[in-house]
């Protein structure tokens, strides 16, 4: 797409700190980062989320995130990573091509807001009836 930001990194209009290209993805580190080594993986083909993206390119992002975060863990030594994917305007999405990130959380460093949430106890018979409703629509 034209106006797509990531799509100019793609095409080299935009400058980026690459860590890792193939023929279907590119990574490269985010700009604004919520923690050291926050990395962002993207497809070359522009789709906006997992609703648009074709599974091959859906599968060669998460064979490159395996690579990419085995690389954090031995760069970074962190005390754990986060993997996190948004879909849609509605949960934040900001830039409308499909992307993971990968947030390593440094070892005795805060909790990254992404991870830290308050549990609570959810209403099994809703519980079920969704997944039962999900479960159906599955073909």
């Amino acid at each position: 797409m034209e106006d797509c930001i990531f799509c100019k990194i793609i095409r080299g209009e935009i400058p980026c700190f690459k860590i890792y290209e193939d023929d279907s993805v590119l990574a490269f580190a985010d700009i604004n980062p919520i923690s050291d080594g926050h990395t962002l993986i993207i497809p070359k083909r522009h789709a906006q989320n997992i609703w648009e993206i074709p599974e091959q390119d859906l599968m060669a992002i998460h064979r490159a995130s395996k690579k990419i975060a085995s690389a954090i863990k031995r760069a970074l030594n962190p005390a754990g990573i986060v993997v996190l994917q948004l879909n849609g305007r509605g949960v934040n999405q900001v830039v409308m091509h499909y992307h993971l990130h990968l947030m390593p959380r440094a070892q005795d460093g805060p909790e990254l807001p992404v991870s830290c949430w308050e549990l609570k106890k959810g209403d099994m018979d809703r519980i079920k009836e969704i997944s039962e409703k999900i479960s159906s629509e599955i073909s």
